[in-house]
């Protein structure tokens, strides 16, 4: 009775963490470019109650008896599924149509972030300056095909345009686009599900992940990405299967709670046999 109780510990354990997990993914409903995450679980060691044997006559036996000891999480996998695109008002955002990420530099200067959140802005590279430079919500800067900076000089936020590919184009005097020589880099990964996410919409390579494709250079096996100007990518999670999940889980989490009040009502009723 005693193994009952943790047994049925590990589940509750195993279902808050999963719990926790789908409240994540509705938390981050609205959150561009995010992308959802399930829990996965695994049975726990067994114990062996019986071997095989024989019996008396001399027979072979062979059914043993084992029983499970609980559960836990395996795995919170990452599901990259494309999320739907929304429109928006701001001239710098920037959607992805395939497997790419955008990447941009981190806080430190040093680490290379890879995302999917295309809310990016033209910010003034110097107070008073006249360059302009592609920037996260954060203020981080935009990465191109090379790793640099994306910078654009004398131009009118407003006006820059960027094409499928990620080259940016300026107007000049006459209104036609001209090509300013950047192009912002799009990269993809063997097992993007390796990846280490980062806050909410970000991630960091790994050993599991790969190296990162660098889609410019038309990699073999690999089909490219497009990105759609004036839109967002919104977040993969599905509410309705998400609250089915929740509903699933907190169930599973009652019927862990039962099996520990049922145990530990067996034990009050072996106790109480001395009378």
């Amino acid at each position: 009775m005693v193994r009952s109780l943790w047994s049925a510990a590990t589940g509750m354990n195993a279902q808050q963490t999963n719990v926790d997990t789908i409240s994540n993914n509705l938390a981050n409903v609205n959150t561009s470019g995010y992308k959802g995450q399930v829990a996965q679980f695994k049975s726990l060691l067994y114990q062996e109650l019986q071997t095989v044997t024989t019996t008396a006559n001399g027979a072979p036996k062979p059914i043993s008896s084992q029983v499970g000891l609980g559960t836990r999480v395996s795995a919170i996998n990452q599901l990259f599924k494309q999320g739907s695109f929304l429109s928006s008002d701001n001239p710098a955002a920037l959607a992805i149509g395939g497997d790419g990420f955008f990447s941009y530099m981190d806080a430190d200067g040093q680490t290379q972030l890879y995302t999917r959140n295309g809310n990016f802005s033209w910010a003034l590279q110097a107070v008073g300056g006249t360059t302009l430079i592609l920037t996260t919500a954060e203020g981080n800067p935009v990465l191109d095909i090379n790793g640099q900076q994306i910078t654009v000089d004398n131009a009118v936020a407003s006006r820059i345009t960027i094409d499928g590919s990620g080259r940016v184009y300026y107007p000049d005097d006459q209104g036609v686009l001209q090509d300013t020589g950047r192009q912002i880099g799009l990269w993809q990964f063997r097992n993007r599900e390796g990846l280490e996410r980062v806050g909410s919409a970000a991630w960091r390579q790994t050993p599991a992940s790969g190296e990162p494709i660098n889609e410019s250079q038309n990699p073999q096996g690999i089909k490219l990405s497009e990105i759609v100007q004036g839109y967002l990518e919104g977040s993969n999670v599905n509410v309705a299967n998400e609250m089915v999940n929740l509903i699933v889980a907190q169930r599973a989490y009652e019927m862990n709670s039962t099996a520990i009040q049922t145990t530990d009502e067996m034990m009050q009723t072996a106790n109480g046999l001395k009378r």
